[in-house]
């Protein structure tokens, strides 16, 4: 298979664990337009919206990508703390995409396969991707139920965290984490170097509105249902954070830079550094903690990698260059 990005490479089998807000939906759109990237299975989580909501929009991209045949997954309805999880209309909308809406409803259909997991990681057998953009329950769950079946995933980047960095649900504290400290927190002491993009890079991960306003003039022109979503969306998605940071150029699609940087590590600036994710109730609740002290004996803490740079320029040409394909 010939690369977006010149030479050749082969497709990376991606397991895609989401709460399906618009950065979520995006990143997928994405993930189906790149031929880099081979999404083998959905998991749909609570967290942006519903699960059932996440379900119903999974199986609506689904249809109009024409990729039905990929499974979806229903994942975690609630976090482990049991407590009630709070969804966010005024950031995604309704049904998590925007101000559109859609009719899907999968309310009568059996979605509790959790098992599909387990069973699609032996499928593909060490030659297996996870990316998880959302509340960490479902994969969480899945190191409990499947430990050994678990270390047969080549590797997981998880969106989540902030490191040195201010958080977006408490000025400390990502949402990701912040929703599920206790699954942040028993991924990050379970698996094995686990590839993190927290806040401190995502929040740059934004696509200038003309370049935006471009993409939907040549979907347009292409009559592509599925590019048409693009446009509506990150306006919806932009004019939240213009609420809140007026000054900002857009707003940030932080689960899309996180499945770009499965295909294009090179173009990231990873550290391994000893981790730790705070899930005592209180004011550092979901805090995520690296130890970045310039010590040859750090913390005692499972090694993870964290993104702390990535290049702009080509994170923009090629997620331009692959959403006209």
């Amino acid at each position: 298979m010939k690369s977006a990005r010149g030479g050749m490479m082969a497709a990376k089998n991606v397991l895609f664990f989401g709460d399906f807000g618009i950065d979520d939906i995006v990143a997928l759109m994405y993930g189906y337009y790149d031929d880099q990237i081979n999404i083998i299975g959905i998991v749909a989580d609570y967290g942006n919206v519903s699960k059932q909501t996440a379900i119903n929009s999974a199986r609506y991209l689904n249809f109009l990508t024409k990729t039905v045949d990929i499974p979806i997954i229903g994942g975690a309805a609630r976090p482990l703390t049991g407590e009630n999880p709070v969804f966010y209309p005024e950031i995604h909308g309704v049904q998590g995409f925007g101000p559109l809406a859609h009719e899907f409803d999968s309310s009568g259909e059996e979605f509790e396969n959790f098992e599909l997991i387990r069973s699609l990681i032996i499928q593909y057998n060490y030659n297996l991707t996870i990316v998880n953009v959302g509340r960490l329950t479902s994969l969480a769950t899945a190191f409990v139920l499947y430990p050994t079946v678990m270390g047969m995933v080549k590797e997981i980047f998880v969106m989540g965290g902030a490191f040195l960095y201010p958080g977006n649900v408490t000025p400390i504290a990502e949402a990701n984490f912040y929703g599920d400290p206790f699954a942040a927190n028993l991924v990050m002491t379970l698996a094995e170097k686990v590839t993190i993009f927290p806040l401190n890079v995502t929040n740059y991960a934004i696509i200038p509105p003309e370049k935006i306003q471009d993409l939907d003039q040549y979907y347009r022109e292409n009559n592509d249902e599925v590019g048409k979503l693009l446009k509506p969306m990150i306006d919806y998605y932009t004019s939240f954070y213009k609420k809140n940071t007026p000054e900002i150029a857009g707003g940030p699609i932080h689960d899309l830079l996180t499945l770009w940087g499965v295909g294009n590590q090179g173009a990231v600036t990873l550290v391994e550094k000893p981790v730790r994710i705070i899930f005592e109730p209180g004011d550092a609740r979901g805090q995520s903690i690296a130890d970045f002290r310039p010590y040859q004996k750090l913390a005692d803490y499972p090694i993870h990698r964290i993104a702390i740079k990535f290049n702009y320029d080509v994170f923009l040409n090629d997620f331009l260059k692959v959403m006209k394909r």
